[in-house]
């Protein structure tokens, strides 16, 4: 047997495993968060898009909501901004914010959709700001001082959190064939606008959707345990335990909660996978390996 055969033996075993996963999540909603290494490097950014189309044409309806950190560092540094943060939150004043909303929802958002469009899928745009999609409250920042009884608070300037989440234009968009792309800017009862993370904001919008999965892309393996080892399957109470142990802390801590809350609110699993590999997200929603760490409720 010739290699062209091997291959398109190959390529049909492929498809094989993939089709009970195609049937199981036919008509069901993924919301992906999209950043990391997945959305600077040219092939993985292709493998993403087509990844997303794909789920679209099975019948999946993906929802993406994307970062953009360093694209937004960029920026300010070419206009001579320094950019400081506090606990890893960037600070945004009424400058900065203007770039965010430049890069985040100009620049980043519409380069995704071209992205998913040249692809063939039908993919559009939009930010919290839009129909109402994320009204935010102001992110109140604690800080331990020496010699304080209590916490110093910290103003980080327009950087919020999601207050609620009103999923209509993306139902509508969903319903009409179209990807929802959306870039994590929110909007308060002050009329501001605030910077959101976009991992807490993917996991919201999971929540309100009733996704079926939520996918965290990172540039990590997924979730390690003490001897560095891939913990690929978690209950939610596991990683209560993990928690509560210290084996999961720092960078990952609120990542992990992000994915805790969307499962205990209704979300049926949530996966934390390696964004550095091609074709992550088709790898781990229609393979039996998958990329990284499922967590069921």
């Amino acid at each position: 047997m010739n290699a062209a055969a091997d291959k398109a033996i190959d390529v049909a075993r492929v498809l094989g495993e993939a089709l009970p996963y195609i049937r199981r999540f036919r008509g069901k909603t993924v919301v992906v968060k999209y950043g990391g290494n997945a959305m600077v490097d040219e092939q993985l950014k292709s493998g993403f898009a087509r990844d997303i189309v794909l789920m679209r044409l099975v019948g999946i309806n993906p929802v993406v909501v994307h970062g953009g950190g360093p694209q937004i560092g960029r920026v300010l540094e070419k206009i001579g901004k320094q950019s400081e943060f506090v606990q890893g939150m960037r600070v945004t004043d009424s400058e900065t914010m203007d770039v965010v909303e430049m890069v985040l929802g100009g620049l980043v958002n519409k380069d995704i959709v071209s992205l998913i469009t040249r692809h063939g899928g039908r993919a559009v745009g939009l930010t919290g700001k839009d129909g109402d999609l994320i009204r935010a409250r102001k992110l109140q920042v604690a800080r331990d001082a020496p010699g304080l009884d209590a916490p110093e608070i910290i103003d980080i300037g327009h950087v919020g959190e999601v207050a609620s989440v009103d999923v209509a234009v993306v139902d509508m968009l969903v319903s009409g064939g179209f990807i929802p792309v959306i870039a994590p800017i929110g909007v308060g009862e002050d009329g501001h606008s605030y910077n959101i993370n976009a991992d807490l904001v993917a996991g919201r919008v999971a929540e309100v959707l009733g996704a079926e999965k939520l996918i965290l892309l990172t540039n990590t393996a997924g979730l390690l345990d003490k001897q560095g080892r891939l913990l690929s399957g978690l209950s939610a109470a596991e990683v209560d335990g993990l928690i509560a142990d210290g084996t999961i802390s720092g960078g990952m801590l609120p990542k992990i909660q992000c994915a805790l809350s969307a499962v205990k609110s209704g979300v049926r699993s949530a996966h934390i996978i390696d964004g550095r590999v091609d074709h992550a997200v088709l790898v781990e929603l229609f393979t039996d390996e998958g990329v990284g760490t499922l967590i069921r409720g």
